[in-house]
């Protein structure tokens, strides 16, 4: 049944009510069940309950439920939180648990395995009331040190020799331990709510590193005991649906989380070392990306600019800059912003990093021969307005996109250069013609991540002499304009930093440069003609971002270090 059918059939919504909420989905979009809880014909308890029938599962009110310690104590903290669950019975050897999200389906497994009972059943309650009895039941915090200190060391050990497969049997006993699954959800609840983009596992001879990367800087978890290694790494790689017997080639997939009721992706690779198998976990948090193309940190001049760019019928725009500084998220956004029934939008990525709806997205796959080009060949088959090349690696592909922008495409893509205006050089050394990359190369957009100043700890401060002299600004420069730095305080630990923003240099592929394209001249010449028309250099738009508070200029001369001021 519909959820339409199932709030009509339960007497919550009348016909008339279900075509009013229709109407007004269709106008503002959004999910049925929350546009008629936003307009007020619903509540949530009623929408959680129509959620759960049409899943099959019964509504439970926690609120009025007298639920036992020993009960709340069979599930721990870290597992709790992170599914959003609360156990409230169990009797003759099955567990119930209330849930918020009716399609987590998959933590009833894990929940099996952890508290080792025969079956655990799952109710449906409303988000508030699962909220508030996390709040209640589980006040204290736990922590990864206390875990630690109260592992029992007995039988957790695993073989080091990456020589040959392991008993299989062995490995999956020590990959489901209860003990194993509760520290490893509770490294990946910390570092995710921290913010962290990178999870990283690193076994040595004496010691097991686990280490997090948070804007852009790795901080280190207290380390777990050198024999949870193998365990920890084969937990990961269960949870991935890797081989987990096979340790002696890298492996790489993902794992889907739903974590306090956010979608988390995981990306996880694992690479045999000298001591075991070092992961990386890369952390695509849905909740924590911004894809609104005005929260990305470009002046109102340049968003007018990228937004007339990028809805061009045709040509090439391109973003670069080094890895970690954000070229695909921006080209997210602005595809995001693009994105209308109208347009037919086709990717081709390695890998694809977020799922977004109205979009083609296309996997690379090298080992099968599903490389750039190729697929970006059988894309312009396809039939597609606008299409995103996640990189432009090599001449074949970067010759196809050329191909695409004269034939009415616009073409998206990414590459790895120090400036906007290296692209055209680097286009060039490829082996294209400068004709044909001044003819389709419309817009060049590069960017640097810079941390943002902490709002919990900024300070005001007078910068000196020297300081100002190594941004090239004068006392005289900064006059009636405060600046700030963060002092170090628990919400950015100690840092003085918390969050990242974006600085840009957009470069336009005018007349003037075109003809210096096809003229064969230099970067510096470009960049020359660029500025002269009015390109704000990364330095600038560095400079600009530090007077307006929101950096520091010991970030700025660390991410344009070697760029001219502009």
């Amino acid at each position: 049944m519909t959820l339409g059918d199932i709030l009509k059939e339960e007497g919550f919504l009348t016909e008339a009510q279900l075509e009013e909420v229709a109407i007004q989905q269709k106008k503002n979009g959004g999910p049925f069940g929350s546009v008629a809880v936003e307009m007020g014909l619903l509540t949530q308890e009623e929408l959680t309950i129509a959620l759960g029938k049409q899943v099959g599962i019964g509504f439970v009110k926690l609120e009025s439920l007298d639920i036992s310690e020993s009960v709340i104590d069979m599930v721990p903290q870290s597992v709790a939180t992170m599914y959003k669950v609360i156990p409230f019975d169990f009797k003759n050897n099955i567990l119930m648990v209330a849930m918020a999200d009716p399609n987590n389906i998959n933590v009833l497994d894990d929940l099996k395995f952890l508290i080792n009972c025969d079956e655990v059943q799952a109710s449906i309650a409303t988000e508030t009331a699962v909220e508030e009895a996390l709040d209640k039941f589980y006040a204290e915090d736990e922590s990864i040190e206390n875990l630690i200190s109260d592992f029992d060391d007995d039988g957790m050990e695993l073989s080091d020799d990456n020589d040959g497969p392991e008993d299989i049997a062995a490995v999956e006993q020590q990959a489901n331990a209860a003990p194993v699954i509760k520290l490893l959800n509770l490294i990946l609840l910390n570092a995710i709510k921290d913010g962290a983009s990178d999870l990283h596992f690193e076994p040595f001879e004496t010691e097991f590193k686990i280490r997090y990367r948070v804007d852009g800087v790795l901080y280190e978890m207290m380390p777990p005991p050198r024999h949870l290694a193998a365990a920890l790494v084969s937990r990961i790689k269960v949870m991935a649906n890797m081989n987990i017997a096979e340790r002696r080639i890298p492996q790489d997939n993902r794992i889907a989380l739903n974590i306090g009721g956010n979608p988390v992706d995981l990306r996880v690779a694992t690479l045999p070392c000298f001591f075991g198998e070092s992961v990386v976990i890369r952390v695509l948090d849905r909740q924590s990306i911004s894809l609104d193309i005005e929260k990305l940190g470009f002046r109102e001049q340049d968003l007018e600019l990228l937004r007339k760019y990028i809805t061009l019928p045709n040509g090439i725009v391109l973003v670069t800059g080094p890895t970690g500084s954000g070229k695909t998220t921006t080209l997210y956004a602005a595809i995001s912003e693009i994105n209308d029934i109208e347009t037919k939008i086709i990717t081709t990525e390695d890998p694809v990093e977020y799922e977004i709806d109205g979009l083609i997205q296309v996997n690379i796959n090298e080992a099968v021969g599903l490389t750039y080009s190729s697929c970006l060949r059988a894309i312009l088959r396809q039939d597609p307005d606008k299409i995103f090349v996640g990189e432009m690696r090599d001449k074949e592909t970067a010759q196809i996109a050329i191909e695409a922008a004269l034939t009415g495409h616009l073409v998206f893509s990414t590459l790895h250069t120090n400036d906007a205006p290296s692209a055209i050089t680097r286009m060039i050394d490829m082996g294209l013609e400068n004709f044909l990359v001044a003819a389709t190369v419309k817009l060049v957009v590069a960017q640097r991540l810079v941390k943002t100043v902490c709002s919990g700890c900024r300070t005001a401060y007078t910068p000196t002499e020297e300081e100002l002299m190594s941004l090239q600004l004068t006392p005289a420069d900064v006059k009636g304009t405060q600046l700030y730095y963060g002092k170090g305080c628990d919400k950015c630990n100690g840092s003085g930093y918390r969050g990242r923003t974006a600085i840009h240099e957009l470069f336009q592929i005018s007349e003037r440069v075109a003809e210096a394209i096809v003229k064969e001249s230099s970067t510096e010449e470009l960049r020359a003609v660029a500025v002269e028309e009015g390109m704000i250099a990364l330095r600038a738009s560095g400079i600009r971002a530090v007077l307006e508070g929101r950096t520091t200029i010991e970030e700025v001369l660390r991410e344009t270090l070697g760029e001219e001021e502009g």
